[in-house]
């Protein structure tokens, strides 16, 4: 319910306070978009037996895991761990741009012609797959709470929704919310065509990891009206459908 409830309130938003003119239309895009998304659920679900939340309370239960064998009050584990998991997600996506075939799998979100709400549920199921398990680990390593992992799977989600979504902001607001947490004109720098912009801005939900390992970008060169979106050598429309997307990491 929360998913629907922020996808349909960054949709309606992105449709009267846009910050950027759409190059291609939503029955263009969002057919492969939401598409690619439904394949990617529908995996996780067939291979993985347990969800994350699952597995913390398995973690919690063995009594695996730092928080769990240290007995932290959860006064304590549970903001440590929503902290932590967010840096293991921004580690994730750095990985995922610097490891050549990990870049061939995650390359498919950013062929994307425009960035929207949209864009924030183009991942390729093996790529979901792959962060999945990354989760798990981080999860039973940390021994996280199981009440963390679920606010912290709720949060994962709206903040792919919202910093991708296009939507303008006042600029005071844009800086005074990116003090905290990632907003839509800080990650759309990530999408852009520009290899210096698309190596950049890698968090997912807290800003401040990218400030602190020095992968910052606070604007897009050209400007947001201006900067192209994308990917050099994915600029045809095709990009776009769901075989296309399937296929791109074994091209």
């Amino acid at each position: 319910m929360a998913f629907i409830s922020i996808l349909t309130i960054m949709a309606v938003c992105e449709t009267v306070w846009a910050k950027r003119e759409r190059s291609l239309d939503r029955l263009i895009r969002w057919p492969g978009n939401f598409g690619i998304a439904m394949l990617g659920t529908v995996a996780v679900r067939l291979i993985f037996p347990v969800t994350a939340a699952s597995a913390a309370l398995l973690a919690q239960s063995n009594g695996t895991g730092l928080f769990n064998a240290l007995s932290l009050p959860t006064i304590f584990s549970i903001p440590a761990s929503l902290l932590l998991l967010d840096m293991v997600i921004y580690g994730q996506h750095r990985l995922f741009h610097s490891m050549p075939l990990l870049w061939r799998i995650h390359r498919m979100h950013h062929t994307d012609l425009d960035i929207d709400v949209s864009t924030g549920l183009r991942f390729h199921p093996v790529e979901l797959l792959l962060s999945m398990l990354i989760k798990f680990a981080a999860i039973v390593a940390l021994g996280a709470p199981p009440l963390a992992v679920v606010i912290f799977e709720i949060g994962l989600n709206a903040c792919s929704l919202f910093n991708h979504a296009n939507v303008r902001l006042p600029t005071a607001l844009d800086a005074l919310l990116r003090t905290v947490i990632v907003t839509p004109d800080m990650h759309r720098v990530h999408h852009s065509t520009r290899p210096d912009e698309t190596n950049s801005n890698y968090g997912f939900g807290l800003s401040w990891w990218d400030k602190v390992f020095g992968t910052y970008v606070p604007q897009p060169a050209l400007g947001h009206a201006q900067m192209s979106i994308g990917l050099e050598g994915y600029r045809e429309p095709e990009v776009e459908r769901l075989d296309r997307m399937l296929v791109n990491p074994f091209q």
